[in-house]
């Protein structure tokens, strides 16, 4: 057993996670429903890198404040802010595009599909004050990330302050130090945690595929086609990004593939999160910046998002065999921008999204309840994709910061 465990430790991760997922899918093919025997491996897993998150981002947010200029933090949030927006725009044209090309949906009708009920859609004020939580505590059982990133914002600048103050530099180093030594700690437990990482993919896996099945997809194969088509676009188009900004597609993918198979078997960029703060870590990135992009991207940043909408908006026309015109199009472009943005972090995001464009277009809100259908397929690609995306913008960034070249700190 000893020999097993040893072999299993020094096999590299990407691997481990590669075979986790072949080894879900036969088994859920194999077993159908049966494998929700393995849901509470696949929730234990949630758990762990939920229980990271907080420590993670705040710890490491607020000890790059300190590595930093406090002058260089509202130049790099607006490049931030821009490529958010930029990004969000070309998923949203990508999916419009290849959606008109392969016009998913043609031929099928709504038969017996029922009206959803569609949260209200809170809108960018509402966003907005959200950065600003009422209560620390409430931030932090809430997994408000929004309002931990502006909590560890706050304390970081003041800490930076106290180093810097002549009556408090030693106060306010010994304060550093302590943060600095419970990031260090946050990082060794996550250490521990990557290697059930695996584990918890296989169980996850192997539960959404027996109740998912392939009959769904063979219904609405058409549309889950589509999608993941504009989806690998999306990536090519990120390679694309990468090689303009003089950053190495290979080195980015070869550490950021283990935070995108993750986040394709877990559907959750929240819970991915600790991973991808380890990747941006190895990839030598500075950690103010992606302390605060990483945080803020999975919150608000959702290219996924954004072509699932594009995508969903033209099979929804075809559907009731009124194709979308150019104007339609361009109303697409610019809603779903917004609405990808002004309804982030929200419960019911995604639904949200889609019944917003729907509503400014005329489209049927029973094709969101057909939407539904194929909810767990469509998620993990898109989450894959939103959690790429915030890499790659932090990746870009990064390399437009005039800094001295920083080494990985694993290495």
């Amino acid at each position: 057993m000893k020999k097993v465990w040893r072999g299993y430790l020094d096999t590299s991760l990407i691997v481990k996670i590669t075979t986790a997922l072949i080894l879900g899918v036969i088994t859920g093919l194999l077993f159908g429903s049966e494998a929700s025997i393995l849901e509470p491996l696949g929730d234990l897993l949630i758990r762990l890198l939920k229980f990271l998150i907080i420590p993670l981002v705040l710890f490491t947010l607020m000890v790059g404040i300190n590595q930093t200029k406090t002058g260089s933090l509202g130049r790099t949030g607006g490049k931030v802010f821009l490529y958010y927006i930029v990004s969000s725009a070309f998923a949203i044209i990508i999916g419009v595009t290849i959606a008109g090309v392969f016009q998913p949906g043609t031929g099928m009708t709504l038969g017996n599909s029922e009206a959803v009920e569609v949260p209200d859609n809170p809108g960018m004020a509402s966003v907005l004050l959200n950065i600003v939580p009422d209560n620390i505590a409430t931030a932090f059982t809430e997994l408000n990330l929004l309002g931990i990133i502006f909590t560890a914002f706050a304390f970081g600048i003041a800490i930076s302050s106290l180093r810097s103050s002549e009556n408090y530099a030693e106060l306010g180093e010994n304060v550093y130090n302590v943060i600095n030594g419970l990031n260090e700690a946050t990082l060794t437990i996550m250490k521990v945690i990557l290697q059930y990482v695996p584990i918890g993919i296989f169980a996850i896996v192997a539960n959404t595929v027996g109740s998912q099945g392939f009959d769904t997809l063979l219904e609405l194969g058409n549309m889950v086609a589509v999608l993941y088509i504009a989806l690998i676009a999306q990536v090519l188009l990120y390679a694309v990004f990468l090689l303009l900004a003089k950053f190495s597609p290979g080195r980015f993918f070869s550490q950021a593939r283990t935070p995108m198979l993750t986040a394709f078997a877990t559907q959750s960029s929240s819970g991915t999160l600790p991973l991808t703060l380890n990747a941006a870590d190895n990839l030598g990135l500075s950690r103010s910046l992606y302390g605060f992009n990483l945080p803020l991207g999975a919150t608000i940043n959702m290219d996924g998002a954004a072509i699932r909408i594009a995508v969903s908006a033209v099979f929804a026309a075809n559907i009731i065999g009124d194709p979308l015109s150019f104007t339609d199009m361009l109303q697409v472009v610019l809603i779903g921008t917004l609405a990808s943005i002004g309804t982030a972090g929200v419960p019911g995001a995604g639904i949200i999204m889609i019944a917003t464009v729907f509503a400014q277009l005329n489209l049927p809100m029973e094709a969101v309840g057909l939407l539904t259908a194929i909810d767990a397929l469509v998620g993990m690609g898109c989450t894959a994709l939103n959690v790429t995306g915030d890499l790659v913008g932090t990746s870009i960034i990064d390399k437009t910061e005039a800094r001295k070249p920083k080494t990985a700190a694993n290495g």
